[in-house]
């Protein structure tokens, strides 16, 4: 035994030693950012791939993409709003920063616009004709039997094409609701690091590469300085009612729980969407929240 563990000792030690230490600051920066308003200065697309940026490249943003995703999926925030960072996740070489619920098409989001809409089955008495007009024999007979097979056949093909009619309408609505839903769904900035997310990167160093395209109010008494990586510390948090933060997806009656009944309610119609925008007050905060059909979909905080 003890031959075995001088043996795998090494082993684990290499393991320790090589994992992945973009890991480490991840708590840190989610800690630091989410839950905070931050200030958009650029449209952003409607889509879970959001905008790359490249801190180490000459151009950060290749505007070419940025436009195409602009064009294909429209633009779920814009220059100008306010908005809540509500994820913020570090990969071996990005780093998420995802905004109003991160962009749609993200898991769980419904994106295939398509209707099934399966064939009208024979029915068995269809399936008895066909089978006593292939066996019978008297020339009358087997007549009288194709008339009322094919009266069958005609009565199945049109109820296939009401149903294929449907499915046709089904879809287009789908598709309606894909595109309302998508622009209530958030975006989110992808920081790329060719080699590497750097080590020990804090919160200063998000902000720097974000720095042209989102204004920081939480922290503009911390503004980053050149070629600082020192890990922020969190600042402290506007404690809500309840107690809890809001996100995409919870129901009406768990964001009055956080945030206490709304100061006020409109209704409007987005294509076939019913949309209820509620308006709350949280100490010096404003919160504008969205719902369809109940759920929260979309939500802005401003200073009053």
């Amino acid at each position: 035994m003890p031959s075995l563990y001088k043996l795998l000792l090494p082993v684990c030690l290499v393991a320790v030693a090589s994992a992945p230490l973009y890991a480490q600051s991840e708590p840190e920066l989610r800690d630091f950012f989410e839950g905070k308003s931050v200030v958009v200065k650029l449209d952003m697309p409607a889509t879970q791939e959001g905008i790359d940026v490249f801190p180490d490249a000459r151009r950060a943003i290749d505007f070419a993409a940025y436009s195409a995703r602009l064009k294909a999926t429209g633009i779920a925030i814009r220059n100008g709003d306010s908005v809540l960072v509500t994820k913020v996740r570090v990969k071996e070489k990005l780093i998420e920063f995802q905004l109003a619920g991160g962009g749609f098409g993200t898991f769980g989001d419904d994106t295939s616009a398509s209707v099934y809409t399966p064939s009208t089955p024979k029915s068995n008495r269809e399936k008895d004709l066909e089978r006593l007009v292939k066996n019978e024999t008297d020339r009358d007979r087997k007549r009288q039997l194709e008339r009322e097979l094919d009266d069958l056949r005609n009565r199945r093909e049109r109820e296939d094409t009401r149903n294929k009619a449907a499915s046709v309408a089904a879809e287009e609505a789908k598709k309606t609701r894909i595109a309302t839903t998508r622009l209530h769904s958030g975006s989110r900035f992808n920081i790329r690091y060719n080699e590497g997310v750097p080590r020990g990167l804090g919160a200063d160093g998000v902000m720097r590469a974000l720095a042209e395209y989102l204004d920081f109010p939480f922290a503009q008494d911390r503004r980053p300085a050149a070629g600082d990586r020192v890990t922020a510390q969190p600042a402290p948090r506007d404690p809500a009612p309840g107690g809890g933060a809001i996100r995409k997806g919870m129901s009406m009656a768990e964001v009055e729980q956080s945030l206490g009944r709304p100061d006020k309610e409109s209704l409007r119609n987005e294509g076939s969407l019913k949309v209820v925008t509620a308006t709350y007050t949280r100490g010096d905060q404003v919160i504008t929240v969205d719902y369809v059909e109940g759920v929260l979909i979309k939500y802005a905080i401003s200073s009053k």
